[in-house]
């Protein structure tokens, strides 16, 4: 389209409402009459060959114009619109009270220009098939915008060097359009604020630095040289010695220390103060896209009746019945989630077995920790499987679900597969955090997997290892090796379809061929990146009190991931399709979610798999200063023996096979079990009670704090408010005043 043959119309509308046509701050694009390319297969079959033709044909009877381009094995069909498709858009979106025929037109943004072509193209059928379809068949290989105009961000933006700069979101915008552009700014805002949070979590992990040797707890352990642990499965057939675990028993102190408590209530007020303020961001940002009074209803009725004049209004429906198999469904494929969790479940005692076998001494020594290691590498590669998975699946359910609108098709298909994808990341996490040897049963009586293996527990040194462990190991594998391929993969794929050469005499068949050689995008290329990035906010603000460092981790890959996001976008990927939005859509409430889950599961990781509540229990009842401080000792002394339950070996069924069972009379384990009959002693169940007191407190507490500071901070900022109430103000008093002039005018008179 020729920049200067299509307008768009401003006038005021009606009802009160602000203008719903965007007013053209963004550059237009230089004299580019193609906004869409086809490309088919020069070589194809007559019977595709005429199909393609025809949807052509279908094309121009819709005002469209194309022109093909032949290439020694590919044809190029540049498709544009009429000028009169776009003048017929804005007038549709406009409200037809006091139009102003006097004033001067501007040029339709290139977004808006490429997002009609768009949706006509997506709706235009031949053979009775869509686009989407005969690109399946084969009658067309590719189709794409243009990519045109991209240098300022090449220069100020999609490159390495500009990683602590500025983001131009504007300029984004006026390339991407607005679902891209508050993406952006989105994930910048969050990288922005994750700066606090990850200077809270380091502070809180060095913090375990100073007390690395001055903790009495690990003093005692390190000392405990005449204790002994009791075998702690099938591969360990002799007794260990509690000091053997001195080094662990440290480091569990670094991310097991008093400040965790803080940080977790510290990390539940962040999620809350983040979410509120990037609302107040992204009512600033809209207000100055003049998107305030945006409908998108009215817009995809708009281009329902620019692609088809006949378009009967297709209105919300919802069956009870439809939604009872798909909730039916989503349940057998969370049972599943679940269930893939109890497969890492039954590797890890597996592993433990085949471990303990082996040659190598360290791996001998050393079964948990290995166990530990390669159940977080299955983990991972168990998290790409299932999100391939996933995603089919969801789309599926989305699919039978029959959604009215591309953006409802999108909330619906987000809400299913973050579901699934939550599951699939955090189930083998919430088993560590608060399953892992809780089941086990004790010495002489131990639950067995299939009556053969016995299951595995935590490590020595605490639960909160393994989780620590897990969570570093994911995390880490998620935020290196993941941006390595998300980087690599569509940089070395670019390189080989580039090597097929782009020569041409003809500049413009020239400029289509480098379109055609980048990377293929889709429908959800822009939700693939929103869901990687809810993954890891998860990770951040979900379990962060075993993590306190995962908020560094994602400070730091977030500072890759928007400049790999930007290369991506503009050098190595097709242009993707505009998209207007005024906000991020469905993604708000998967925030918001998982704010409420993070206060649930970090209360119940300190509650239940952390020592905090062991520990305050023992201070102030059963150690040396429950009837007052003594300065000269400390009040954990005593804490290590208390915390550890004794089993006589003699009531081993077996004890003969565990090496050195002739001079131990008694081991300890993590428990607390009377040592007669093994039962729950007494300080279990108080331990229980306190636990349970400590979680509702901590929930209540945390979510109070939650609501008040979304209380405390205002969703709109009062300029925005202002800006919005004196524009409807004076477009009201310029109608009244048009009204009384109307009123006063001398009026004719018949004698």
């Amino acid at each position: 389209m020729q920049g200067e043959d299509s307008f768009q119309i401003l006038v005021e509308p009606e009802n009160d409402s602000l203008p719903l046509m965007e007013i053209n701050t963004c550059k237009t694009e230089a004299s580019e009459p193609w906004d869409y390319v086809l490309v088919v297969n020069r070589h194809t079959e007559r019977e595709r060959r005429n199909i393609y033709l025809q949807f052509l044909e279908n094309l121009k009877g819709k005002g469209f114009q194309y022109e093909v381009k032949d290439d020694q094995k590919k044809v190029f069909c540049g498709i544009r619109a009429e000028s009169w498709i776009f003048d017929l858009y804005c007038t549709l979106l406009l409200e037809p009270e006091d139009q102003a025929p006097t004033q001067r037109l501007t040029p339709i943004p290139p977004t808006t220009r490429i997002r009609i072509v768009h949706f006509v193209l997506k709706n235009t059928t031949a053979a009775g098939d869509t686009l989407g379809d005969l690109i399946k068949k084969g009658v067309f290989e590719a189709k794409f915008p243009l990519h045109k105009g991209e240098g300022d961000l090449k220069t100020k933006w999609a490159q390495w060097r500009n990683m602590f700069q500025k983001q131009p979101i504007d300029d984004i915008r006026c390339y991407f359009g607005e679902k891209v552009a508050l993406y952006f700014a989105w994930l910048g805002w969050y990288t922005y604020m994750l700066v606090p949070a990850a200077l809270f979590g380091l502070i809180t992990f060095l913090s375990g630095f100073s007390l690395f040797n001055a903790s009495q707890i690990s003093k005692e352990i390190c000392e405990a040289h005449d204790i002994f642990m009791c075998p702690r499965g099938d591969h360990s057939r002799r007794y260990q010695r509690l000091s053997d675990t001195c080094t662990f028993a440290k480091l569990t102190h670094l991310f097991d220390n008093e400040g965790t408590v803080v940080f977790a209530i510290f990390m539940a007020l962040w999620a809350t103060v983040f979410l509120e303020i990037w609302k107040r961001q992204r009512a600033k940002v809209v207000l100055h896209w003049d998107l305030y009074g945006w409908d998108e209803d009215q817009e995809e009725m708009a281009l329902q009746l620019i692609n088809d004049p006949h378009y009967k209004l297709q209105r919300h429906e919802h069956s009870y019945l439809r939604s009872t198999i798909i909730l039916i469904l989503s349940l057998f494929m969370i049972c599943f989630m679940i269930g893939m969790a109890h497969i890492l479940v039954v590797y890890r005692v597996l592993a433990a077995a085949l471990f303990s076998s082996s040659a190598l001494p360290f791996l001998e020594e050393q079964v948990t920790t290995a166990v530990v290691v390669t159940g977080a590498l299955v983990h991972y590669v168990t998290i790409t499987i299932m999100t391939m998975a996933n995603k089919r699946v969801a789309l599926k359910l989305c699919d039978f679900e029959k959604p009215r609108t591309l953006s409802e098709q999108e909330s619906k298909f987000t809400i299913k597969f973050f579901t699934l994808q939550f599951f699939a990341h955090f189930s083998s996490l919430i088993y560590i955090a608060f399953i892992l040897g809780r089941i086990n049963g004790h010495p002489g009586k131990s639950v067995r997997l299939a009556g053969l293996w016995k299951l595995e527990e935590c490590h020595l040194s605490g639960c909160m290892m393994d989780l620590f462990l897990q969570m570093a190991i994911i995390m880490g594998l998620k935020q290196t090796l993941s941006n390595c391929i998300e980087y690599l993969k569509p940089w070395l794929a670019h390189k080989c379809r580039s090597m097929r050469g782009c020569e041409s005499s003809d500049p413009e068949l020239r400029d289509w061929k480098h379109n055609y050689h980048l990377n293929p995008v889709h429908t959800f290329s822009l939700f693939d990146e929103f869901m990687e990035m809810m993954m890891q906010y998860g990770f951040t603000t979900i379990f962060v009190a075993a993590f306190p460092l995962a908020p560094l981790l994602a400070l730091f890959s977030n500072l890759v991931q928007i400049r790999l996001d930007a290369i991506k976008m503009v050098r190595l990927q097709r242009r993707l399709v505009p998209r207007k939005a005024k906000d991020i859509g469905t993604w708000l409430q998967v925030l918001k979610t998982i704010g409420v889950l993070a206060v649930i599961a970090n209360g119940m990781v300190i509650a239940f798999t952390s020592e905090f509540i062991p520990r305050v229990v023992y201070k102030y009842r059963y150690g040396p200063c429950r009837e007052g401080a003594h300065p000269e000792v400390d009040c954990l002394t005593g804490y290590v023996n208390h915390s550890l339950s004794v089993f006589y070996t003699k009531d081993f069924n077996d004890s003969v096979r565990i090496q050195g069972s002739e001079h131990i009379t008694e081991c300890r384990y993590r428990d607390y079990r009377n040592a007669h009959d093994h039962n729950f002693s007494e300080q279990f169940w108080v331990l229980l009670a306190i636990r349970l007191a400590f979680l509702i407190l901590f929930e209540h507490v945390a979510l109070c704090i939650k609501l008040v500071a979304a209380w405390f901070v205002p969703d709109v900022p009062q300029k925005v408010k202002n800006t919005v109430l004196v524009e409807k103000y004076q477009r009201l008093r310029d109608k009244y005043q048009r009204v009384q002039k109307m009123c006063s005018s001398p009026k004719s008179t018949t004698v």
